[in-house]
């Protein structure tokens, strides 16, 4: 629902910020390792590159507190005026432990609290709802939204399927309230449980603690049902976002960007042609990253905040484990 017709207080997108590791692993490399080349690569997810965070002492934390740092130098934000943080990752450094209390506490904002939000590659877009809401509640003021993923930490490098296709990185936004009329409009979120198998970790939880038998069957690694998981991606992230589109009465024409998941370029464009947008309203950046889950988003907002201007017309799309996706819709405030 349009958030004006609510008369809530309306967030807006205030700053960003974003991290990658130096190292770089190539599709060249990746032929050294499967049964794989660049051309097969490239043509199936338009992947060219992905980054590694080698370092095995750090974590998913560490990639949040640059990104966090990076956001917080460059638009001069004092850590201790943040009222919360959220951190949305499927890597957290430990269980029980949030991640995001310890990024918090990292970068000073000692006055927030702080939680992680889990929804695979959907997570930062259901970070930016969860953020729009408790800006529009009026209870806070300054909501710090990171996504952060260490994929390299749960992918099988023996796994062809997986292994070409995720990187490290780290992204994160600012929420405030809008000080203009721009900021978040609308959103259409959906989830379907039933498919939770078909992209996951076995081991770990509850279902399956880690045991000698979950171990030995590497159940602790990320694995998916590559069919299965892009026909829904390509179904439903190109639906939703269709139907911020047409509930918002937006004209193809007026969309400035697409700002979505970096998945797959296949999806990516299908998503695109659905809503019917030029390539130059697609904002991609798969080819340098790879899929870096819940940081994909906010890493497109990073590299191209140069080319936005206020008022500028967003439509954000993912698609996730869980299963989880959604589209949404935002103006951008600065």
């Amino acid at each position: 629902m349009n958030l004006e017709k609510t008369n809530q207080i309306k967030a807006a997108i205030t700053a960003v910020g974003g991290y990658v590791p130096d190292a770089i692993l190539s599709n060249e490399d990746l032929e050294k390792m499967v049964d794989t080349n660049d051309a097969w690569i490239t043509s199936r997810t338009g992947i060219k590159e992905r980054r590694i965070l080698k370092d095995k002492d750090k974590a998913t934390s560490f990639l949040a507190i640059e990104a966090a740092h990076d956001l917080i130098s460059k638009y001069n934000i004092d850590p201790k005026s943040i009222d919360m943080v959220i951190m949305a990752t499927i890597t957290p450094d430990i269980h029980v432990a949030a991640t995001a209390a310890y990024v918090a506490s990292t970068i000073g904002a000692d006055n927030a609290f702080a939680y992680d939000l889990t929804a695979a590659c959907s997570g930062f877009l259901y970070g930016m709802s969860t953020s729009a809401a408790y800006i529009g509640s009026g209870r806070y003021k300054k909501v710090l939204l990171v996504g952060a993923d260490k994929m390299s930490s749960i992918v099988d490098y023996t796994d062809r399927e997986t292994c070409v296709i995720f990187g490290d990185g780290a992204g994160a936004v600012l929420f405030e309230p809008s000080i203009n009329k721009f900021g978040w409009e609308d959103e259409y979120l959906r989830s379907n449980g039933n498919e939770r198998m078909s992209l996951r970790i076995k081991a770990g939880g509850s279902l399956h603690p880690t045991s000698k038998e979950t171990l030995e069957n590497n159940w602790h690694n990320l694995f998916q049902e590559g069919k299965t998981v892009f026909k829904y991606a390509v179904s439903e992230m190109a639906y939703a976002a269709e139907k911020i589109k047409e509930r918002n009465n937006l004209k193809g024409e007026e969309i400035s960007y697409l700002v979505p998941h970096q998945a797959n370029k296949r999806i990516i464009d299908a998503t695109a042609n659905r809503i019917g947008l030029r390539e130059d309203q697609v904002l991609m950046n798969i080819a340098f990253y790879g899929n870096t889950t819940a940081a994909t988003i906010p890493l497109l907002l990073n590299d191209n905040e140069s080319k936005f201007k206020k008022g500028d017309k967003l439509v954000f799309a993912a698609f996730g484990g869980g299963f989880t996706w959604g589209a949404a819709y935002l103006t951008w405030a600065y």
